[in-house]
């Protein structure tokens, strides 16, 4: 069964603007349309082309990486190993901003800890707190715009 562009949506998680766009620079292939409304229908190609993306994208795969996948995946098998390459480097990537999400977690609890332990009035605990932040600055990474 076809989907319309709002089911694709709501099963994709992308925004029917993205699904659009997505569409208009190449990365969903031709999409079919109904006959008699011309609206979009989504078949079960494209609908699982749309899944796939959406799995790379919530991976933290860009646009150009998504199109790299697609023109690699139509290499077919001879594309293996850039295939693989392609998602070691972004598994590793998403190790790193895992990585970093950690730390920022243990400081916002450390954070925590440090204001509970001024409001006990408990200034060794506080200092304890402080010196945790200060650790935990020194591995951090500037967040990209």
């Amino acid at each position: 069964m076809d989907l319309t562009i709002q089911e694709m949506a709501r099963r994709s998680g992308f925004s029917e603007p993205t699904l659009r766009y997505y569409e208009k620079i190449g990365l969903l292939g031709a999409v079919g349309r109904d006959d008699s409304s011309g609206h979009r229908r989504y078949g079960p190609a494209t609908a699982a082309r749309v899944e796939a993306l959406s799995c790379l994208r919530s991976s933290g795969v860009t646009v150009s990486g998504m199109r790299r996948y697609l023109d690699l995946l139509a290499r077919g098998d001879s594309a293996a190993g850039d295939l693989r390459d392609l998602f070691a480097a972004q598994a590793e990537k998403l190790a790193a901003d895992i990585e970093q999400l950690q730390l920022r977690l243990a400081y916002l609890r450390s954070k925590t800890d440090m204001w509970d332990a001024r409001v006990r009035g408990d200034a060794h605990a506080e200092n304890r707190a402080v010196e945790e932040i200060t650790r935990l600055l020194e591995h951090f990474t500037p967040l990209k715009d």
